[in-house]
């Protein structure tokens, strides 16, 4: 499941910087996307690992679970106040 994500998810993460980032910046865009990311990935394992020693592994689902409904909420929220707008 991780790989069918990162395949999804990594050709349009690039492909955003690419196009966001000024053409003679984008090495440096590409290169601070991915210190953020890493960085970001490192704080998530190291907070799912002592939620994980500390209230067992079910405790740990449930607060991922949780963040990503907050995600949801905010995307959905975000929706609701742009001019862009999702089909539905």
């Amino acid at each position: 499941m991780w790989g069918i994500h990162l395949g999804i998810t990594q050709g349009l993460l690039s492909a955003m910087v690419a196009n966001t980032a000024p053409v003679d910046l984008r090495g440096t865009a590409y290169g601070f996307f991915n210190l953020v990311s890493g960085i970001a990935l490192l704080i998530a394992s190291v907070a799912a690992g002592l939620l994980w020693d500390h209230f067992g592994a079910s405790f740990t689902f449930y607060v991922g679970a949780a963040f990503a409904t907050l995600a949801l909420i905010g995307l959905l929220f975000k929706n609701c106040r742009s001019d862009v707008h999702f089909p539905r």
